[in-house]
């Protein structure tokens, strides 16, 4: 069996709102064009993230989702659920998905049964050895689902809306992860919580000036990104369920902030 050479990436915040979602589609796009393989596995019920990125519940041609994945939590049984992210052109080629829809909600109730917060780690256990990136969309929450994508996960980044109650969210996230406890009973000691990413900022406003002033401090200043500015395009994008490559120049700006982060996740990853 091939080693796994991909680096397993969960984004997540205890607050929703915050931009995490939208990163995790624009940095897939980004690792892509710089020619990686990136598998996207959506981890909320709200499935947002398949729905931009072209792979929406359809009752008339349902697809495999995350939960008969975590339902079956066998060995490899998240290959049956993959599929190339609906977007054309490189995207389809390099960006694969476990798409997710509303039913994801019932595997919360399976939390205090044994074994159960392995279960992704085990459905995806050889089954990403050949991609670059798995990136793990997490609920907003520190509950059973972002315990999954946690446990299966190398490392843990916060996005951080640089407002109180974002932070707050962020440090939460932050502490969870970080805590020895809670990283052995998820079966994964190894877990490193990578970077705290302020996210939708906007330089108008002073509020969100102090925040980031005091991110370095919370979260050490070789764990704080570079900021991910607040741009509609990423919005109009996300709406129409297209990359930002496909809205032309006017996503210049936001193309070029996002692949400066996947250059970064590429060299600090490893």
């Amino acid at each position: 069996m091939p080693q796994r050479r991909s680096k397993r990436v969960a984004a997540g915040n205890n607050k929703g709102g915050v931009g995490k979602t939208g990163w995790v589609e624009c940095i897939a796009a980004a690792l892509a064009e710089e020619g990686l393989k990136v598998l996207v596995v959506d981890v909320d019920p709200q499935a947002n993230l398949s729905r931009r990125m072209g792979r929406p519940y359809r009752k008339e041609s349902p697809l495999v989702t995350t939960a008969e994945v975590i339902k079956s939590g066998e060995v490899g049984v998240a290959a049956d659920a993959i599929v190339p992210c609906g977007w054309g052109g490189i995207y389809s080629q390099r960006i694969d998905i476990i798409p997710s829809r509303f039913d994801l909600e019932n595997r919360i109730s399976e939390a205090a049964v044994i074994g159960s917060r392995g279960r992704l780690a085990r459905a995806l256990q050889g089954v990403d050895d050949e991609y670059d990136f798995t990136l793990f969309d997490c609920q907003p929450s520190l509950g059973h689902l972002t315990q999954l994508a946690l446990a299966a996960a190398d490392y843990a980044v916060a996005l951080v809306e640089p407002e109180y109650d974002g932070v707050e969210g962020a440090v939460r996230f932050r502490d969870f992860v970080e805590s020895e406890i809670n990283r052995a009973e998820m079966g994964n000691p190894g877990l490193v919580f990578a970077a705290a990413i302020p996210s939708m900022v906007d330089g108008r406003l002073a509020g969100h000036a102090h925040h980031l002033s005091t991110l370095p401090d919370i979260f050490g200043e070789d764990r704080v990104w570079d900021p991910i500015p607040r741009r509609s395009v990423v919005k109009d994008a996300a709406d129409e369920a297209i990359p930002l490559a496909e809205l032309g120049s006017r996503a210049n700006e936001m193309r070029e902030v996002f692949r400066v982060a996947a250059r970064r996740m590429i060299k600090e990853l490893v």
